[in-house]
């Protein structure tokens, strides 16, 4: 199987022997970050810094003329990835021989949701999450289909990576984040991530929903969640149960088309932007109600449109499997595996991981992080893939 490391341009840029070292690993290709959201990163290799603190969600290379006037717009990367940090790194990349594509994280800016509050997602107690535009907002809508296209199509790529397409919820890992002390569940996740502004106020009541009574609805069937009676037992039946199958049913309804239509577009944006065979991927979830980096999708819909999916697999394979019973001979069904044994990956047993995601459909291998792992762990990713 293919396999491609995920990298930052700080990993490359001011190191000379990073290019060579990731190419050395024995992948082929290099998924590099082209829009990223804040992070605090390590860089155990590099001559220059240990800590790579990149305070804002940012672009990393220089945004073009068409966000002149708007007041949805990408900001520009500070000190951590300066002027055109991800072509520089991509043609450092590219010299080893590696194939680069872009990495682009949408729907997760804090910074927009400080900036512009109203963007934000807000639940049903009128809480905003600021680290998540709310995807039903037209500006939104139009900003992020901008970015993707813009993104995802620099100077060299040979395809892009599109991460947070979709809704994004309550899970967040935070500047000291504390709120891990009530166990929501599945459900308790859902209600809390069901968005509340006045787009989606008016968006539940196309679909025969009072947004008044439904938030009410949530913040009842919520309190038996803060005494600590979650169940994450039952998925979906659970959110039924709650809210009522109707009500239920009704969200996810307006939920998923809006995900959809948001996916659609931005992909169409995308290689209407880009050269021909250029390859689009969607980080995505099988499970089309879920939130986060991962966009919950319906897995022959988003692969009736993309060329493909990244799906996480650090806790087994079972994620592929509704991806591969809809795979045609050309999709590409990427295994995304964890290589950094601080953030619980097991580089050690990546040959038997990848063995098993290949056979649950996976056709090709993604490795987190090349810039993060230690010298050990990308011993031990030379090794696996050594045989692979």
């Amino acid at each position: 199987m293919k396999a491609s490391a995920f990298v930052y341009p700080w990993d490359v840029v001011g190191d000379p022997a990073a290019p060579d070292r990731i190419a050395g690993l024995g992948v082929e290709q290099a998924t590099l970050a082209a829009a990223y959201h804040s992070t605090r990163a390590l860089t155990p290799r590099h001559p220059r810094h240990r800590i790579v603190t990149a305070e804002h969600a940012a672009v990393l290379y220089p945004p073009g003329e068409r966000w002149a006037g708007r007041v949805l717009r990408p900001y520009v990367a500070g000190d951590w990835a300066p002027g055109d940090a991800w072509g520089e790194a991509a043609g450092a990349l590219a010299a080893a021989g590696l194939e680069v594509h872009t990495w682009v994280v949408l729907a997760h800016n804090s910074r927009l949701g400080a900036e512009h509050p109203h963007t934000s997602v807000v639940n049903a107690y009128g809480d905003r999450y600021p680290w998540a535009p709310c995807i039903a907002q037209p500006a939104v809508r139009a900003y992020l289909v901008d970015l993707a296209a813009e993104a995802a199509v620099r100077p060299g790529a040979q395809g892009t990576e599109l991460e947070s397409l979709g809704w994004y919820g309550l899970r967040h890992l935070h500047a000291h984040d504390k709120t891990g002390g009530v166990a929501l569940g599945e459900a308790g996740e859902y209600l809390m991530s069901l968005c509340f502004c006045p787009d989606c106020r008016e968006g539940y009541g196309e679909h025969g929903l009072d947004a008044d009574k439904l938030a009410a609805v949530v913040r009842g069937a919520l309190e038996p969640v803060w005494r600590g009676a979650a169940d994450d037992g039952e998925g979906w039946s659970d959110v039924e149960r709650l809210l009522g199958a109707d009500a239920a049913a009704a969200t996810l309804t307006w939920r998923e088309h809006t995900a959809r239509t948001l996916q659609e577009d931005a992909v169409t944006a995308v290689r209407a932007a880009a050269p021909e065979g250029f390859q689009v991927l969607l980080h995505a979830d099988p499970v089309s109600y879920h939130c986060g980096a991962n966009a919950g999708v319906d897995p022959a819909h988003i692969l009736s449109r993309a060329d493909g999916v990244v799906v996480p697999c650090m806790g087994g394979t079972a994620p592929l499997a509704p991806f591969a019973a809809r795979a045609g001979l050309d999709t590409v069904l990427a295994a995304n595996l964890t290589i950094v044994s601080g953030l619980g990956g097991s580089p050690a047993t990546l040959a038997v991981d990848a063995a098993r995601a290949q056979d649950a459909g996976a056709t090709e291998l993604r490795l987190y992080h090349a810039g993060l792992a230690s010298d050990d762990d990308l011993a031990a990713v030379r090794e696996a893939l050594s045989g692979h």
